[in-house]
């Protein structure tokens, strides 16, 4: 069967959700990577309870979270080695926002949305405040799983097809907008992890 491409639009009210995000969350940028990474560790939490229940029966291998940043291309990776997700699963927690009026949303709990950002699916949003471009390749713990590449480049539009990605977790890379150059920066990024993710249950490499 020829490798399809499926296309199609982020489920959200307002046509345009990745403005808005900028937009409210601007004084506080940088909570962008305590998210992600947050979302990496959570993954592997996850896959040790797979492992932990008897479901998974290959090699669990050292379960970590990645940081990696490439300062000429401008791209920051975050990698984990969890559970990783099917087609559907991408559909379901990345295409469909997990709540419908977003913008309302928004607009009401401006204040505190820092702190509740990732309690509504949005906290992979947060991406979209530094980054022009995001790529996701993952792969599902599941047998028989295959890769799936998603990309979105900041519009409601994305683009999610096979992927090439050969052992389990994700990797979410972001190129970095021309406004948030200061993420490309190692110190920088060093300065962050250090900031908000100290603390984490598995490893986190920069």
């Amino acid at each position: 069967m020829a490798n399809k491409t499926l296309k199609g639009k982020i489920g959200v009210t307002t046509e345009n959700i990745f403005p808005v995000i900028k937009q409210f969350l601007y004084s506080d940028h940088e909570i962008f990577l305590r998210e992600l990474v947050a979302n990496a560790v959570d993954a592997t939490q996850k896959m040790k309870a797979v492992a932990l229940r008897g479901d998974y029966k290959s090699e669990l291998g050292e379960l970590k979270v990645q940081v990696e940043l490439d300062e000429k291309k401008k791209t920051l990776k975050i990698i984990d080695n969890g559970i990783g997700m099917t087609e559907e699963e991408v559909d379901k927690y990345i295409n469909q926002i997990a709540f419908s009026s977003a913008g309302e949303f928004l607009e009401k709990y401006k204040d505190q949305l820092s702190s509740i950002i990732g309690h509504f699916g949005l906290g992979f949003y947060s991406a979209f405040m530094v980054a022009k471009k995001v790529t996701i390749d993952t792969l599902s713990w599941k047998d028989g799983a295959k890769a799936v590449k998603w990309t979105c480049d900041g519009s409601p539009e994305y683009s999610m097809g096979e992927g090439k990605k050969e052992d389990r977790g994700t990797v979410i890379t972001l190129h970095l907008d021309d406004d948030s150059l200061e993420y490309a920066d190692k110190n920088k990024i060093s300065q962050l992890l250090g900031k908000y993710c100290k603390f984490m249950p598995v490893p986190v490499v920069f």
